[in-house]
């Protein structure tokens, strides 16, 4: 399977609460959710449901996990959206520690050695397998070279504080452009492979 990551963010890269400030969020001083609601154009949302439309089977750390069982799996309203149907019909598997008996139908618990699993899951069949969220699992799929794809969709506003995607020393790593688009309001939609690490300049 390819493994595809699809993360919302802002100018300066932050990714938490895109679609409102939870509890947790707050408790840490995060005071402004909800930035990506009503962030772009129709063709936006049409290429979002799309995404989730195509996967084959999802991905998703404890966190983010939760926050859209509670939304997509419970809300009969959002369950009837296509992107509910594809979230409830298709395989969803979660990075967890502690999740032991997860609620929603068609959930698997990925053991300890994430790695094996995830490389395992890889490899056991064709599609995409793609991660929504879930910022930090991302950035340990980045360092474990498990990545092959990553789509950014970028909201054209700075927040100055929050979780950001790449906040913390990582891997450095290069990547090729493979599609790009803006929507009328400005949202910015970018998908890129990683290639490798990067070259620099030498004197």
């Amino acid at each position: 399977m390819k493994l595809t990551t699809i993360t919302q963010l802002t100018l300066d890269g932050v990714t938490q609460g895109n679609g409102g400030s939870t509890e947790e969020d707050r408790a840490s001083g995060f005071e402004r959710g909800g930035w990506a609601r009503g962030a772009g154009d129709d063709t936006t949302r049409d290429h979002i449901a799309a995404t989730f439309q195509r996967a084959d089977a999802f991905l998703f750390g404890r966190r983010t996990y939760d926050v859209f069982l509670e939304f997509w799996g419970t809300m009969e309203d959002l369950k009837r959206h296509p992107i509910g149907v594809a979230l409830n019909a298709k395989p969803k598997y979660v990075a967890s520690r502690t999740l032991t008996e997860p609620d929603w139908a068609n959930t698997a618990v990925l053991g300890n050695d994430l790695f094996a699993a995830v490389t395992e899951l890889k490899a056991s069949r064709d599609g995409e397998l793609q991660v929504h969220g879930s910022s930090r699992l991302i950035q340990w799929l980045l360092e474990h070279d498990l990545v092959d794809e990553m789509e950014l969709i970028t909201v054209p506003v700075v927040l100055g504080q929050g979780d950001r995607l790449f906040a913390r020393p990582g891997p450095d790593i290069a990547f090729d452009l493979v599609d790009a688009r803006s929507d009328s309001k400005g949202v910015m939609i970018q998908t890129f492979r990683p290639v490798g690490r990067p070259s620099y300049a030498t004197f």
